[in-house]
């Protein structure tokens, strides 16, 4: 398949600049997901890499090789996006067969044969294969989509945002199957998305980006429990961390909101923390814990229930805190609690600058 590299890549639109800087690396094989807002450049990013578009500076490698000069066809790169691109009056193995007989691949009839039988078994569509598109559901186009740039065997799979036009059932089952599928190929995809359940379940690595800056890289479980800021801490989970402003005196996190302390020991960036240095305290949901006679007090602001779990909103003055607690807790609106958190698992952040202390220096 192939490796890519992105150096130093500055991309403007006039006035507007989509990408600053952008060093970006994509081992060969890889599932790698970039995650961003509207806006971020994660469809600029696909567009330069795919030959769309052209960098204003900085150079674009597959494979070792320079393809700053080469037009899309060359990059043998494909391109697959939210608005499915198919033919309408075409067939499913029409559609499929299309960029097999492009002059260039010169595919014998059997050869194009089975790359269309074969796709279609692995995407389960070999019963829509004589269906017009326009009779598709909006999964079975998506999936005739995929199965188009399966099927020319390219160098490289770019995503973008295939799966967000579909309800939240089907695009969990797609979800699935693309990683699935990307395992089998041992294809290098690079899939971007605003959605970071998608973001957390799918890649190998993560790449967060912010206004054309990418913040992190890293595997899901690094950046979920070692965030490199509160942007990059806010921007994945489901709920997201708590941040919470405070300072540490004394081997306690004494909230500066609302005057309340809980126990705070050796967790990393402790001796650069003491000394009433303004922190944020990051804690995630599933690290805070209701027990009867715990330091805090605080008031059931809402419950969501979840079937195996239930997510509280805790009020204690004007905080609000989110929890993650078993199904079986007993709970109603506006009842007294008590909570606790992990200590082990507080991420400290300098409040002036947002980075971690343990990414600081």
């Amino acid at each position: 398949m192939a490796h890519i590299q992105l150096k130093n890549i500055t991309k403007k639109f006039g006035a507007h600049t989509a990408l600053k800087g952008l060093d970006l690396e994509i081992q060969d094989g890889e599932f790698f997901v970039l995650l961003g807002q509207t806006g971020a450049g994660k469809t600029t990013t696909l567009r330069l890499i795919s030959g769309l578009e052209t960098p204003t500076e900085g150079d674009i490698l597959i494979d070792g090789v320079d393809v700053g000069p080469w037009g899309a066809a060359e990059r043998d790169v494909a391109l697959v996006l939210q608005q499915y691109s198919l033919y309408p009056r075409y067939t499913v193995r029409e559609n499929l067969e299309f960029p097999l007989k492009a002059k260039i691949r010169r595919l014998e009839r059997a050869e194009i044969d089975e790359r269309v039988n074969r796709v279609a078994k692995t995407l389960r569509i070999e019963h829509l294969l004589d269906r017009k598109t326009d009779r598709l559901s909006g999964g079975e186009m998506q999936r005739v989509s995929i199965g188009r740039a399966i099927v020319r065997k390219p160098r490289v799979f770019l995503m973008d945002e295939p799966l967000s036009a579909l309800d939240a059932k089907l695009r969990e089952a797609l979800r699935t199957e693309l990683k699935n599928l990307q395992v089998n190929l041992g294809a290098t995809f690079l899939f971007v998305t605003h959605d970071q359940i998608e973001a957390m379940s799918m890649g190998d690595k993560i790449g967060v980006l912010n206004e054309g800056h990418l913040v992190q890289v890293g595997t899901p479980n690094e950046i979920y429990n070692n965030p490199l800021n509160t942007f990059v801490a806010r921007s994945v989970g489901s709920p997201p961390m708590n941040l919470i402003e405070g300072e540490l005196r004394s081997g306690k996190a004494v909230m500066t909101q609302k005057n309340f302390e809980l126990p705070f020991t050796g967790a990393t960036g402790t001796s650069a923390a003491e000394g009433d240095r303004p922190l944020v305290f990051g804690i995630r949901p599933e690290d805070l814990h209701l027990e009867a006679g715990a330091p805090v007090e605080a008031k059931v602001h809402d419950v969501e229930n979840h079937g195996v779990e239930k997510i509280l909103t805790l009020r204690v003055g004007d905080i609000m805190l989110r929890a993650t607690v078993p199904a079986r807790t007993d709970v109603a609106l506006e009842d007294a609690v008590r909570f606790a958190w992990n200590p082990n698992k507080v991420v400290l952040f300098d409040r002036a600058s947002g980075v971690s202390l343990r990414h600081a220096g």
